[in-house]
């Protein structure tokens, strides 16, 4: 529909605003009071862009510079009515806001959702509310809305009753902005209720940085000395919330529950953060931050086209949402708010490219949420647990991205070990380094595709035997996490899978002879496997790694680790050329069975590579062939 056609059409919502308007109106109803919440946290958000954009061209402005939010009860018609003169909308962003969800992660939140209303409520929580929750309460809602800057005659109105359509109207509006009118339904009448209203405002939205304006209810007095004297008076504005930034305020002045509905207003989630961090810094740079760590990671997360960060104020002044400039990209789980009293008003995301003053905003930063997790850590173990669930491996990027930080970073860090045999990472680096033997001097750990598939490791047989903890890294994004995070506290972090094993001090002098021995004793076999293989390893050694295996491969030192070239290969990355090392179990049957094995030598060493790769949790490129060589030597046998 074009600006100025005044026809009226009936359009279909987008299949998930459906599905979601469904959840949300059954899920919520025994908390129907959050609409008002979300509807006024969304006149502030107009009301902040309309303040922004105005910076450039203050005739959006309209010669009304009063910005507010009203909220008016209509007791005969039944309506609430929450209006602002921000922004506002015209058509086209209506449909785009209104008639669909454009926001990417909802086809995967959808398709979490149970039926069961108690654990979808959860699931919006991750998702965020918004107008939709409108219909908690109203059985049918109209919204009317002029964008600044356009013509009287070229506002719209938006209807719909919930049920899958909505209309689009063009309308004469005077004023710039939006007027979103509830139509009650006969259960929600205790929303005309002035009292109740202003409790909702008061617990919800008194941090609301601009004024919410009611109109001020007369007492019985009031009212019957008006009728005594025959006056008409009409009730005067009053304001409702405070309408002061929360981040400007003292912290001693500020309550836990005021923390709370803050994040939940700029954040549009449903639940309450874990924890948050609240700061004012004077100096040579002056600014304010008020960081909140969500309790849900959001369906977007690892969506790289997503935009992530906190929002960005200068001088109290609203400038953009998303400032990905002040919050590295391994903590864009962070949400809140940075006001910088030393920024131009009029900054812009290339300015901010280059500043300096972003550079210290952003160090601050960076700083205090990393000392609020290692707080966290210590002093809340059962919610960094519910942290690292959400959040630990976006937080494994860090020491890649923040080398400044790497070792604090390194210190929060939590991964499952031999220690535990658990699944669950709650292992940290300094617990495993106060678990270290005596003169141990490395930090061990394995990485593989499953839990089930590092626990099980061959190479994890020797380590088990003398007692020395090994790290299982079984994330996808743990090969990038080592091969930066490359000592912590002095020690060296060492995959078991790679290179010559090393266990100084930690093998008895008898191993070593042994191994000495093992390897003259095996020479010949070792030299034969290597003829057969020559094609398919680097190298054919004997080990002492292996207590039960007969035989496994390791990697190079200076080669990709094994899930590292499985992981490159499954992204479509060329791979430089390596391969594998055999290493053999002097003490196997299997191994000694070699020394004397003739007429099915060849096929034995295959089937060794073969069950090693397959162990590690590799592919084989030729199964039919293992197939029918381990078939022979069935028959064979």
């Amino acid at each position: 529909m074009k600006n100025g056609e005044t026809q009226k059409q009936t359009l279909s919502f987008q299949a998930e605003v459906k599905q979601l308007l469904q959840l949300v109106i059954h899920s919520l109803y025994s908390n129907k009071e959050i609409f008002l919440r979300e509807l006024i946290s969304n006149g502030s958000d107009a009301l902040d862009k309309l303040r922004f954009l105005s910076l450039s061209d203050d005739h959006l402005y309209e010669n009304d510079s009063d910005l507010k939010i009203r909220v008016d009860i209509n007791k005969d018609l039944k309506t609430l009515t929450i209006s602002d003169n921000g922004i506002g909308m015209s058509d086209t962003e209506i449909v785009d806001h209104l008639g669909t969800i454009a926001k990417s992660g909802t086809k995967e939140f959808l398709s979490k959702l149970t039926g069961d209303s108690v654990k979808d409520s959860q699931l919006i929580g991750q998702f965020g509310v918004g107008f939709y929750s409108s219909f908690i309460i109203a059985d049918r809602v109209t919204v009317r809305s002029r964008r600044a800057g356009l013509p009287a005659e070229a506002a719209v109105c938006w209807e719909s009753t919930g049920d899958g359509e909505y209309t689009l109207e063009t309308i004469n509006k005077q004023s710039r902005g939006t007027d979103v009118i509830l139509h009650l339904k006969d259960d929600a009448h205790e929303f005309l209720d002035d009292y109740r209203i202003r409790g909702i405002i008061h617990h919800y939205s008194d941090h609301i940085s601009f004024p919410i304006m009611m109109k001020k209810e007369m007492t019985e007095e009031e009212t019957k000395a008006a009728e005594e004297n025959n006056e008409i008076v009409v009730p005067q504005d009053e304001m409702v919330n405070k309408a002061t930034a929360l981040w400007m305020r003292n912290k001693s002045d500020i309550t836990d529950d005021e923390y709370q509905e803050f994040y939940k207003h700029i954040s549009h989630d449903f639940d309450a953060p874990l924890t948050w961090t609240h700061n004012r810094v004077e100096g040579k740079t002056e600014y304010a931050n008020l960081l909140f760590i969500p309790k849900h990671a959001p369906y977007d997360m690892w969506n790289r086209d997503s935009k992530h960060g906190v929002k960005l104020y200068v001088k109290r002044v609203f400038i953009m949402d998303d400032a990905e400039n002040f919050m590295p990209n391994y903590l864009r789980f962070v949400r809140g708010v940075i006001d910088a009293n030393d920024l131009p008003l009029n900054v812009s995301r290339e300015i901010l490219q280059t500043n300096r003053v972003v550079d210290t905003i952003k160090a601050g930063s960076v700083k205090k949420i990393l000392s609020l997790l290692d707080k966290m850590a210590s002093d809340d173990v059962d919610n960094y647990k519910i942290f690292w669930r959400e959040f630990g491996e976006v937080l494994k990027e860090g020491p890649a991205e923040d080398t400044l930080n790497k070792e604090q970073i390194g210190k929060l860090l939590r991964f499952a070990s031999t220690h535990t045999d658990q699944e669950e990472p709650t292992v940290s680096l300094d617990d495993y380094i106060a678990r270290m033997k005596d003169k141990q001097d490395k930090i061990y750990y394995v990485t593989a595709d499953t839990f089930a598939a590092a626990k099980h490791s061959p190479h994890l047989e020797i380590f088990r035997k003398k007692g020395v903890e090994v790290l299982l890294l079984t994330a996808k994004v743990d090969e990038w996490l080592v091969s930066h995070l490359t000592e912590y506290s002095g020690k060296t972090l060492q995959s078991v899978a790679k290179g010559s094993l090393d266990l100084p001090d930690v093998e008895d002098e008898k191993a070593k002879e042994e191994q000495k021995e093992a390897e003259k004793q095996y020479h010949d076999v070792v030299e034969r496997l290597k003829k057969v293989l020559t094609d398919r390893v680097k190298e054919v050694r004997m080990t002492s790694r292996l207590t039960a295996s007969p035989a496994c491969i390791v990697a190079d030192d200076m080669d990709f680790g094994l899930q590292m070239q499985r992981i490159l290969k499954a992204a479509g990355q060329k791979m430089p050329s390596s391969k594998p090392i055999l290493e053999l179990n002097p003490n196997h049957d299997l191994i000694k069975r070699l020394q004397t094995e003739e007429a099915h030598f060849d096929d034995w060493a295959h089937i060794l590579l073969d069950q090693a790769i397959l162990a590690e949790g590799g592919q084989l490129d030729d199964p039919a062939q293992f197939v029918q060589r381990m078939n022979q030597l069935l028959i064979a046998g």
